[in-house]
């Protein structure tokens, strides 16, 4: 049943494999369910709350991309979406958490509605195949970048902005975090190498039990108030009743006083964002995984931006910022992942966590970090297949590729290679292969950088 469901034999791939690839999906993301519930609760929602919401919203999402796309895609709220969510929708502009809540279930119903026609799906085959390429070399920077930051490889500098971590002071905190992330990268690569199956798994695993060790032998210094924790993971019981502060509370929002033209700007704010986050993460993760055809198109597309779209909502009724599809599924990916299997292990993995959070918001971020450094490598190769002959194809892509980790965004970088793509190509005398979709896309970029 499972196999023809799944299609596992079409897609080359095994229940093992699947499994083994949708608990690294699962364990590369597990650091949302510690970050979002801190995030929200700024905005003044419970954190208990949030946390369920957020497990919850990401099991929908998930689970939904498994049935409907049967592609090894998750989904949970998304980091900057959250942020924008709590600092400025709610701490800046001062408005209710509810109202909030509002605007991101408007932005799903919408997406619902493009998802249904052919809008998302044509501005997805609308990106020409090298800035595709470009998008999945970016989409590896950046998750590159993430895992070396989450390492403690690379720390904030006041004279250069960034700088790698000085290893002889505080040592015991992010010093012996970097190198039990150098460890733990290298057990993964040969792992890989020798073509042990689920070696980005166990790398994480190994590189998360070398740091309880460090913490026993007092190599590792649990520092809260530096945000160094305890990597012993913990029972508790969380308690359900929290949800209900949540669940429902977007159609209680109260709009008296609140301005029609401020909340669009919110609205759109939110559109644009998680629009062009999930289809560059679509872009990325599909190009490495072989699942584009022959027109560089993903089949499935319709379904596969649905069940994001569906998971907006559902995540807004349950009481969380945006879901949308997570750039960390490459790791499932790098593991193997070809089909909604592993998606349906992930979303498994994001229900039980309501029941054992405390075990899974333990694992450090420089336990998932190799994974996502080594993961970044794998998808950083689609660079090599870029025609660097033609440089109206091969600027833009650059430009994409670069500009995503140095702004620390997927649609930044989708925005910078599509109108540098236009430009170039109609300065050069090239404006025939420039669709008229392509034209609007960086209209519509450059008015969001004026208006947005």
């Amino acid at each position: 049943m499972i196999e023809k469901f799944f299609k596992l034999k079409e897609n080359n791939t095994n229940v093992r494999t699947e499994v083994i690839a949708g608990l690294t999906t699962f364990m590369t993301m597990a650091y949302i369910l510690a970050v979002n519930p801190s995030m929200l609760s700024a905005a003044g929602i419970d954190a208990t709350a949030a946390l369920i919401a957020t497990c919850l919203a990401a099991f929908v999402g998930t689970l939904c991309m498994a049935l409907l796309a049967n592609y090894p895609f998750a989904l949970a709220p998304g980091m900057g979406l959250n942020a924008y969510f709590a600092f400025t929708v709610c701490g800046k502009m001062g408005y209710d958490w509810r109202i909030a809540l509002a605007a991101v279930a408007i932005e799903g119903v919408i997406f619902i509605i493009l998802s249904l026609t052919n809008v998302r799906e044509a501005i997805f085959n609308a990106i020409p195949s090298t800035l595709k390429k470009g998008v999945s070399a970016g989409i590896g920077l950046f998750i590159a970048f993430i895992g070396l930051q989450g390492a403690h490889l690379v720390v904030n500098d006041d004279s250069t902005l960034l700088s790698y971590v000085n290893f002889r002071e505080n040592f015991h905190t992010e010093g012996i975090c970097a190198i039990l992330a150098l460890i733990g990268l290298f057990i993964t690569i040969v792992l890989y190498v020798k073509k042990v199956s689920g070696s980005i798994l166990i790398g994480i695993l190994a590189t998360w039990i070398l740091g309880m060790l460090a913490q026993a032998t007092g190599l590792y210094t649990v520092t809260p108030d530096a945000g160094f924790y305890s990597l012993y993971p913990s029972l508790g019981i969380t308690d359900f009743s929290k949800i209900g502060e949540t669940f429902g509370q977007v159609f209680k929002a109260d709009f008296s006083g609140v301005g029609i033209a401020n909340f669009l700007v919110v609205i759109l704010s939110f559109l644009f964002v998680d629009m062009f986050d999930t289809i560059g993460t679509l872009v990325g993760v599909a190009t490495k995984a072989d699942m584009l055809d022959e027109n560089e198109k993903l089949p499935r597309i319709k379904p596969a931006l649905l069940a994001d779209a569906i998971a907006t909502t559902a995540g807004a009724i349950f009481g969380t910022s945006t879901t949308t599809t997570y750039v960390e599924s490459s790791a499932g990916v790098g593991a193997g992942a070809r089909t909604g299997l592993s998606s349906v292990v992930t979303a498994i993995m994001f229900l039980l966590a309501i029941l054992f959070a405390p075990i899974f918001t333990a694992i450090p971020g420089f336990a998932t970090a190799p994974a996502l450094i080594f993961v970044g490598f794998l998808m950083v190769t689609a660079v090599a297949k870029i025609d660097f002959n033609d440089l109206t194809e091969a600027v833009p892509a650059y430009l994409c590729l670069i500009a995503m980790p140095l702004m620390y965004s997927i649609s930044e970088g989708i925005a910078i290679g599509v109108i540098s793509y236009v430009i170039i190509n109609l300065c050069c005398g090239k404006a025939k292969k420039i669709t008229p979709l392509m034209y609007i896309l960086a209209i519509l970029f450059v008015a969001k950088y004026i208006f947005l």
